[in-house]
């Protein structure tokens, strides 16, 4: 009881600040002029029945995916934050340059500010579903994927990180590592109680009301709480990191600790840094390192 009333009071505090980062990160996300992509980075539109309009992504190549016809690519999906776009990591990181060199196929979907959830008051806006039913095997489909839980990896920052956990553990036959770099790991368990900034205005969108099949559906605290050592067994690896002066950081330490009381199989880097790109920089190239030991090549 303690712990909720702790993490309650945390979360408003966490999310006050969110609201102001979301404004600056809105800001700080605006590229200029659209630049050419480069060689590796191509852009598509998949025309999604299930949000009823055409959905963006960009997907970024390995170095010898035009020369090697006939090899399969495992497959890492990288989310954005709130206020953020598809474009951000290609645009905002290195991360074409650090694909060079790497096998993997990345894919940069759109969640818009769509928590990565289905949501209980816009029936049109299923990003969960999207990303699950329709993304995953249309990329599977266009480019040489390897299809299965072994070559699939899904990672984000902030919002994206939260998504990114909540897809491992929801659905732990499709992945086998799931990462978060800052992530807002508490989102579906926040109240509006009465506050009116942006960010609070997309929770309470998305996940309804503090009692909603929704919130419940989506807390990632829950699921852990609740998995069952069965459930726990068919896990993907989870990797957390969140800078030491990032407001989220006793959120991150909250949820590794409960990792740890339930014996998840997970890593958690705590590292010099704010809730910034220089900081997301760093991190998603670490990633690309650590998925090397996890993504199957065959």
């Amino acid at each position: 009881m303690n712990n909720r009333r702790s993490n309650k009071s945390l979360f408003r505090l966490l999310f006050l600040c969110i609201g102001i980062l979301g404004l600056h990160a809105g800001i700080f996300s605006q590229s200029p002029a659209p630049a050419p992509l480069p060689v590796n980075v191509a852009e598509h539109e998949l025309d999604s029945k299930l949000m009823a309009r055409p959905m963006p992504y960009r997907v970024v190549l390995p170095k010898s995916y035009a020369a090697e016809k006939d090899r399969k690519y495992p497959v890492i999906y990288l989310l954005h934050g709130l206020t953020g776009r598809f474009r951000n990591w290609t645009d905002l990181t290195k991360l074409p340059a650090y694909a060079e060199g790497h096998e993997f196929i990345i894919v940069t979907p759109e969640g818009a500010n769509g928590w990565y959830t289905d949501s209980h008051t816009k029936p049109e806006e299923k990003y969960e579903s999207y990303i699950i039913k329709e993304l995953i095997p249309e990329v599977e489909k266009k480019y040489r994927a390897i299809g299965t839980r072994g070559g699939r990896a899904i990672a984000g920052l902030s919002m994206g990180g939260y998504g990114a956990l909540k897809f491992g553990l929801k659905y732990p036959e499709m992945f086998s590592l799931a990462g978060s770099f800052s992530g807002a790991l508490g989102a579906a368990s926040i109240s509006a109680d009465g506050r009116s900034t942006a960010s609070i205005r997309s929770i309470a969108e998305v996940f309804g009301p503090a009692d909603s099949e929704t919130r419940a559906a989506n807390d990632i605290f829950k699921m852990v709480r609740e998995a069952t050592p069965e459930k726990v067994k068919a896990m993907p690896f989870l990797y957390v990191d969140c800078g030491n002066e990032d407001f989220l950081i006793q959120n991150n330490r909250d949820f590794v600790a409960l990792l740890a009381e339930k014996k998840i199989p997970h890593e958690y880097r705590q590292l010099p840094g704010a809730h910034n790109w220089p900081y997301w920089d760093k991190q998603v190239r670490e990633f690309l390192r650590v998925a090397e030991g996890f993504l199957t090549t065959k």
